[in-house]
């Protein structure tokens, strides 16, 4: 049986050196005229969560989506990470970055996830991590969880100081700028070393 997440999950933006980079002269502009301090965070919902190998909707008035692949920790106890898990966070292109709006991010199956949780101790220092995308088996981006603007530990500490994170919630660890386009019919495929494969297939809604 595929790992589903037990807690809420949580989406982390801004948190690869090349996506704020592309964004940094965005951030200088109203409303809010200066980089955020904090983590930025967002909640991707129950509705969203699709498991590995699962077959995920595409709204008719949706002509692309964007794919958001990274690798989220698991929580466990006394706020340490009991593992980690591949995801593919996918969401509607969208203008508004900053502030997301729901009906872009929290589409029904919009979320797919790993089948395997990989322990902390199996999985060894995150910042290590290298993942890489291919829809219908063509290589479209290539990630490097050393380029993290907080690494794990980090991300972990900076959000403590503003919410606590129960057992079994999920963080992700941020996706990279570039995040490639996919359509309905296209095989989506997320791998990292020691995850395995993360797949999904984008299919039209009925009609």
């Amino acid at each position: 049986m595929s790992w589903m997440p037990q807690g809420t999950v949580y989406g982390t933006l801004l948190n690869f050196r090349a996506e704020v980079e592309a964004l940094a002269p965005q951030m200088n502009q109203p409303p809010y005229k200066t980089p955020p301090k904090a983590p930025v965070l967002y909640v991707k919902t129950a509705n969203t969560w699709s498991a590995h190998g699962a077959a995920i909707t595409v709204p008719a008035r949706v002509s692309e989506v964007e794919i958001g692949a990274t690798i989220a920790m698991v929580m466990g106890v006394a706020g340490t990470a009991a593992g980690y898990v591949l995801m593919n966070d996918l969401s509607v292109p969208h203008a508004s970055f900053f502030r997301p709006p729901v009906k872009f991010k929290c589409l029904d199956g919009f979320l797919g996830i790993g089948e395997r949780l990989v322990p902390a101790n199996e999985a060894g220092d995150p910042s290590g991590f290298m993942l890489e995308v291919r829809i219908n088996g063509e290589l479209k981006q290539t990630m490097n969880f050393n380029h993290l603007i907080r690494d794990a530990a980090r991300l972990l500490t900076d959000v403590g100081e503003f919410m606590t994170l129960h057992p079994g919630d999920v963080l992700m660890l941020g996706c990279d700028a570039g995040r490639p386009l996919a359509k309905v019919g296209d095989r989506i495929d997320i791998t990292a070393p020691g995850f395995g494969t993360l797949s999904n297939t984008l299919i039209e809604e009925p009609a």
